[in-house]
């Protein structure tokens, strides 16, 4: 671990950190936050391992321009490390929780129509000028994948050769936001889809560079520039009338995952499958570690599609809380 802690607690920072890595958290933003307590702790000249009550309600005030959401989990990783800390015997104040931020996010479902047109604005996609370090020649196919199936862009982009089986129409999709591994059928219309990619990349000159992830730039390596998608994402969008609102308003690359998730679901209910057997294949398919994630779509699709109502099971649906807390990564 690179950070360097300078107050009484770096010690034990160090050592949750640690723990935390262990159990397999990334721990990103609770290094962010816990270098900021270690400050505070030095600032105030703390000499007692423990977190007193007066540090933990300092910390727990709200500071200017600070969002509900991040005031939420800066006061939720204090109080799991004070949690921490008594568990090794060092006796510290765990601070109450705040409230839960609601969160006023709703995604933005694309209809079918805006999908077919969104397909023909791939495929019209020109460059301003050549270029091999361009993820042009791979992206109307992404596109589809990413509708087709309901992955994340990341899952997408991760994918091997050897995850991609076009024979038995199935993906294996190993780098997930759980970091479970799950295998994704795919429909025959796509696999021709993806088989016509892989003869036309296989005449690159440039598949002497063998990256070994399915989708390539025209160099042939990999797309890692999440931005370039979603700049031409936004091309797209422009070409076919969809207004974009801004940064993370939306439509998203992301809502694609949203719109494939109501659209199954709702030819799932059409098809006469049973709500309580549609969310669970639903569940495993967008890779959810719960029911819970994917409950929502049920109210999401109730609103889209409000005539597939009456075919619900209304008690089925009274059971799901009405929440709009839908993921945003």
């Amino acid at each position: 671990m690179n950070k360097k802690f300078n107050s009484i607690y770096g010690y034990h920072i160090k050592k949750f950190i640690e723990m935390k890595r262990a159990f397999g958290f990334k721990c990103k933003t609770e290094v962010s936050v816990l270098l900021h307590i270690d400050a505070l702790a030095v600032k105030r000249k703390e000499t007692l391992p423990g977190i007193t009550k007066e540090f933990a309600e300092e910390w727990r005030q709200k500071r200017l321009h600070e969002s509900e959401n991040y005031r939420y989990h800066r006061v939720r990783c204090l109080a799991q490390f004070s949690s921490y800390l008594n568990d090794l015997s060092i006796q510290s104040y765990i601070p109450k929780l705040l409230p839960y931020p609601k969160s006023s996010f709703i995604p933005y479902i694309y209809s079918a129509k805006e999908i077919s047109s969104l397909f023909n604005a791939c495929d019209e996609l020109r460059l301003a000028s050549a270029t091999k370090d361009t993820i042009l020649f791979s992206f109307p196919v992404l596109f589809r994948l990413l509708y087709a199936t309901g992955l994340r862009i990341s899952e997408a982009l991760a994918l091997r050769n050897e995850d991609v089986n076009l024979e038995e129409n199935y993906l294996l999709v190993k780098d997930c936001k759980n970091g479970k591994e799950r295998i994704i059928p795919i429909s025959d219309s796509l696999s021709l889809v993806c088989k016509e990619y892989v003869k036309y990349r296989k005449l690159l000159p440039s598949e002497k560079v063998k990256s070994g992830y399915f989708f390539v730039k025209l160099d042939g390596s990999k797309i890692c520039s999440l931005s370039a998608v979603q700049n031409w994402f936004k091309k797209c969008l422009k070409k076919v009338g969809i207004h974009y609102v801004g940064r993370n308003h939306g439509p998203r690359l992301h809502d694609l995952r949203h719109t494939f998730a109501v659209h199954s679901l709702t030819s799932m209910i059409e098809a006469g499958i049973d709500l309580y057997v549609s969310l669970p294949i639903l569940s495993n398919y967008l890779g959810h570690q719960s029911l819970d994630a994917t409950e929502h779509y049920v109210r999401l699709t109730a609103n889209m599609y409000p005539d597939l109502v009456n075919e619900m099971n209304m008690v089925c649906l009274d059971v799901f809380p009405k929440f709009r807390n839908y993921e945003t990564d």
